[in-house]
């Protein structure tokens, strides 16, 4: 979070750390991941906002922001588009441009997940995809996300081909990321 900061602020790691007066290598750690904002003292995290020129609260609020394991996340998002409606659901993704965000934060299966959403209702809708995404739309998973309870039951052995089954009726937009989800309408 901070890096993209920097990078939007065209300040190197060295100059943020003169201009707040931080040690570079705690900027540095920072940076690289090593250490959060949220574990920072709010001197620091003051210091580190004022030489950006950003608000503290913004600092704050992302470096403090909880994430969910992914299965409630799925869930979250199938009442979403349940409870706004196809379009509205897009319209608000867009809009706050969520999908961008999750990947900014390295929450790929987050930004993956709803990038496939608004592709899958726009299809639907016969609404152009938004090409913004692009870059991302080029990239997937390394590795098949399956729903929890096909892992489940793929790991207990009560039908071996679970797995099979449930990729052929996977939804073409979240396979091509390798999440395999079958219906995102079946929600309670």
């Amino acid at each position: 979070m901070l890096n993209e900061y920097l990078k939007e602020k065209n300040m190197s790691v060295y100059k943020c750390s003169i201009l707040s007066g931080i040690p570079y290598t705690t900027v540095l750690e920072i940076v690289k991941g090593k250490t959060t904002l949220s574990k920072c003292s709010v001197e620091t995290v003051y210091k580190i906002a004022r030489a950006l020129n950003v608000p503290v609260e913004q600092l704050i609020e992302e470096a403090m922001e909880y994430r969910i394991a992914f299965e409630e996340f799925k869930s979250n998002i199938c009442h979403m588009v349940k409870d706004l409606g196809d379009l509205d659901f897009i319209e608000m993704q867009l809009k706050e441009d969520n999908i961008r965000r999750y990947w900014n934060k390295k929450w790929y299966p987050e930004s993956f997940y709803t990038l496939a959403m608004v592709d899958y209702l726009s299809k639907e809708h016969d609404i152009p995809l938004e090409s913004r995404y692009d870059d991302i739309r080029s990239n997937r998973m390394k590795t098949p996300i399956f729903p929890r309870d096909v892992v489940l039951i793929d790991n207990m052995g009560f039908y071996p081909d679970i797995k099979k089954k449930c990729l052929k009726e996977a939804i073409p937009e979240f396979l091509k990321y390798n999440i395999i989800e079958a219906d995102i309408r079946n929600v309670y």
